[in-house]
């Protein structure tokens, strides 16, 4: 690595983190630092729209508080029989924060199980109980996420029974984490009718500061290429400071931070009227 390189990381990490995203928004719009044009900024109607969901809430009260706090209408996502789950989740339905279960599925790696999983050996009435317990132990409940099911989510047939049980409690909604790109549950969500979503950004893969940062960056900027994105996030100190930090700029970056509910309302609307503006 070149020493003018190695100059260059130490100047940026010593940037704050509202520098280093004023630093992005020049670089995007001006295509360089050296453009030889006034930046022109142009105010698109209508503003982009983010949604965050915080998942595996419910085991540890402390963290949890911190993310009902949090400003705006995240979406908190709760194990189904966390020890702190219906404290939390009606703390959070107080702070008018959307309440989701974080269904716990089987994954390819053989990761440990959290109570109230599904599993791929699972039959329909035994698959379709554990849901419906799941559901009943989270107060408020308005929506579901996987948590893991990188195994549970390719097939189709445990997909399609949670997609018809999903509509037997309808109003609700499925969030699709894409713990693997071979996941169907999206598809079979559409084909049975139930209003969905996909995940978009993980901000905390590597829960070092100034990647979340980069990723939240990364989640505006979908937002402005497709007039929505949906972030998911966890409890991590790193995490919430970001989000602490950044989520009161939303407005000067003239984006929305809205519900998941009202995001899947949206997405499609947004996306078409987001591209008709760039013409």
């Amino acid at each position: 690595m070149s020493c003018s390189h190695c100059k260059g990381r130490q100047w940026l990490a010593r940037l704050s983190a509202m520098d280093r995203i004023l630093l992005f928004w020049i670089i995007l719009f001006s295509g360089s630092l050296l453009a030889s044009e006034p930046i022109q900024f142009t105010v698109f109607q209508p503003k982009p729209a983010i949604a965050l969901i915080i998942d595996d809430l419910g085991n540890d009260a402390q963290r949890g508080e911190r993310v009902v706090n949090l400003p705006g209408p995240i979406a908190c996502a709760f194990l189904p029989h966390g020890a702190y789950t219906r404290l939390l989740a009606r703390s959070a339905h107080s702070n008018n924060k959307e309440v989701m279960l974080h269904l716990p599925m089987q994954s390819m790696d053989h990761h440990a199980l959290d109570p109230g999983a599904l599993t791929l050996d699972m039959t329909e009435s035994v698959f379709t109980k554990t849901l419906l317990q799941d559901l009943a132990a989270v107060p408020y409940v308005s929506g579901i996420n996987n948590h893991m099911g990188s195994l549970l989510t390719r097939h189709p047939g445990h997909m399609y029974w949670l997609m018809t049980a999903i509509q037997s409690q309808a109003p609700l909604f499925f969030v699709d984490s894409r713990t693997t790109d071979r996941s169907v549950a999206r598809r079979i969500a559409i084909e049975n009718g139930v209003p969905n979503l996909k995940r978009d950004v993980f901000l905390d893969v590597d829960r070092d500061r100034t990647a979340i940062l980069h990723q939240f960056v990364k989640l505006v900027e979908k937002a402005y290429q497709n007039g929505t994105a949906l972030g998911i996030g966890h409890p991590y100190p790193e995490t919430l400071d970001v989000l602490e930090s950044e989520l009161g700029n939303l407005q000067a970056y003239g984006l929305e931070l809205v519900s998941v509910q009202q995001l899947i309302e949206l997405k499609q609307e947004r996306r078409s009227k987001w591209h008709a503006s760039l013409f």
